[in-house]
């Protein structure tokens, strides 16, 4: 695999990343898929780009969790990585990359704060501060290079992430006083391809046999999806059973909400009476337990059924990550903005559900009405 050239360039060195797009990639080139390699980009500090680079790429992610009723506990090695790049002393090198006829596909993950652009920023800037213009900055070294269009996968969670994306470098382009015929090409000739990513990985454990060797693993739970909009024309083929490709990546959108996150704000609503800390405890209450699938498999899977793909089987493995022995997730952190997230998590399923059955689905009614009323308690 070290031998295979560096087709991907990639906005973020951090864990979610490396567990997630970075692992499939290491898996696909060992079946023979041959995708390439990614050099990363770090725009904030150096430690993990150089801690990367010292272990030659090469790290290994954890997997834990609790998968179709058994518990998972294993290491995976990843080697995709050919090296790591520092924006701020390095940006002539990722220029390089950015020219280079062997790049095919530019990822990015930046968190959602990071698509905000900087009136700070300058064409001259080198590098330039905020996500869009440096990206904008790479994609025209590229078009000045006289290269072909690469396809841009934001893997940032927003809802319409290449849209949004792609409308701003085009924005800022124009505010650049960049030529007309490169935003024609940044627009036309690149492939824009939305996303929806979903896997949790945390930090580094605090014990593990593997760290003794690498101070780089990570940790992340088995599930692993991956919507990926399918366009004819890009160059990212990778395939991996996390992958699903799909002409409209927004109905996975609406199954999570719908399905995962509805449940985090309902198992609150009647976990905090009982006092359960974490979401594990409330879900293996044997009450709180069979409520909450009564709750998902009679009220919300059937509001869902032909507008998502497998809402069922989704709303089992949900059940299954919240089961994970390995992960402490805090209600108190699924507590922030809780008025908001009953408005949209939970109201428009119940609307929907009384319109569609002629009746107000109980357990579903009876939540939103304990939520509201513990708001207005303080």
């Amino acid at each position: 695999m070290s031998t295979l050239p560096e087709t991907i360039l990639q906005f973020g060195t951090g864990r979610f990343l490396r567990a997630f797009a970075d692992l499939f990639i290491h898996q696909g080139n060992t079946q023979g898929q041959n995708i390439g390699r990614v050099v990363m980009v770090q725009s904030t500090g150096t430690e993990r780009a150089g801690g990367l680079n010292q272990q030659g790429g090469q790290y290994h992610v954890i997997v834990r969790g609790y998968e179709d009723g058994q518990v998972v506990d294993r290491v995976e090695t990843c080697a995709s990585i050919s090296r790591a790049l520092h924006a701020g002393t390095q940006w002539d090198e990722i220029l390089t990359v950015a020219r280079s006829p062997e790049l095919q596909t530019i990822l990015s993950n930046t968190t959602e704060a990071g698509f905000a652009l900087d009136d700070a920023d300058a064409p001259t800037d080198a590098p330039p501060r905020s996500f869009p213009a440096k990206l904008l900055q790479v994609l025209k070294a590229r078009w000045d290079a006289n290269q072909p269009g690469v396809s841009v996968i934001p893997c940032e969670l927003l809802e319409g992430n290449a849209r949004i994306l792609r409308e701003k470098l085009a924005h800022l382009a124009r505010q650049w006083q960049y030529p007309e015929p490169f935003v024609t090409w940044l627009v036309g000739e690149c492939v824009w391809q939305h996303t929806l990513v979903d896997r949790i990985v945390t930090g580094t454990p605090a014990e593990h046999p593997i760290l003794a060797e690498d101070p780089m693993a990570i940790v992340a739970e088995p599930f692993a999806f991956w919507a990926l909009e399918d366009a004819p024309r890009s160059r990212f083929s990778l395939q991996n059973p996390a992958i699903t490709r799909a002409k409209d990546v927004e109905p996975f959108f609406l199954r999570k909400v719908r399905i995962l996150n509805a449940a985090h704000t309902a198992l609150l609503i009647r976990a905090k009476p009982r006092g359960f800390p974490i979401v594990r405890e409330a879900v293996n209450d044997p009450e709180l337990g069979a409520w909450l699938w009564q709750l998902l498999s009679e009220e919300i899977v059937p509001t869902l059924e032909g507008r998502v793909d497998q809402p069922l089987r989704f709303a089992q493995q949900t059940i299954d990550r919240f089961k994970n022995p390995f992960l402490d997730h805090k209600f108190s952190d699924i507590a922030l903005h809780h008025a908001d997230k009953i408005q949209v998590r939970l109201v428009p399923t119940r609307d929907e559900f009384t319109a569609q059955f002629g009746k107000a689905p109980p357990l579903l009614t009876a939540v939103i009405a304990e939520g509201l009323r513990q708001l207005q308690e303080g």
